[in-house]
C-alpha cells in the first residue's frame, strides 16, 4: 500500500512539470483536425506546417500561464510572511548583583585542567 502512495505523490508531484508534453500529446492527437481546420496556413497547397504554429501558440500560451502562477505564488507567499510577524515585547528584568566577597574571580587564569571530567557520556560509546 505504501508503495502505491509513494508512486501516486511522485507522480502528483512531477505532473506540473510534464504540462508541455501533455500540450504536444494533445496536439499529436488533433493535428489532422488542427491541419484541416485552425492552421493558418491550411489553402496552401505545399502544407509544410501541418498545424505546428498552432502548436508553438498552445505551448506559448501554456508558458505563460505558468509564469503567471508562479508570480502569484511568489505573492501569496510573500504576503503569508508578513502576515506571521508577531510583536514580542519583552520586558527587562533586573541583573544579577554580584557579592563582593566572590572567591574565584574570572581575572586570573586557571593552574591546571583536570582530565577526569572530559569524558564522553557512556550512552555514545
Amino acid at each position: 500500500m505504501k508503495k502505491y502512495l509513494i508512486i501516486l505523490l511522485g507522480c502528483i508531484i512531477l505532473l506540473p512539470s510534464l504540462g508541455s508534453i501533455f500540450v504536444y500529446a494533445s496536439f499529436k492527437l488533433e493535428q489532422q483536425e488542427i491541419v484541416k481546420t485552425i492552421c493558418v496556413q491550411r489553402k496552401m497547397v505545399f502544407n509544410t506546417c501541418n498545424g505546428r504554429c498552432e502548436l508553438q501558440k498552445s505551448l506559448k500560451k501554456y508558458e505563460d500561464n505558468e509564469k503567471k502562477m508562479q508570480d502569484s505564488l511568489k505573492g501569496k507567499t510573500e504576503l503569508v510572511c508578513i502576515l506571521h510577524t508577531s510583536d514580542n515585547n519583552f520586558a527587562l528584568t533586573a541583573p544579577i548583583a554580584v557579592k563582593a566577597d566572590f572567591p574565584d574571580r574570572f581575572d586570573n587564569k586557571p593552574v591546571s585542567v583536570s582530565a577526569e571530567n572530559l569524558r564522553p557520556p557512556s550512552l555514545f560509546i
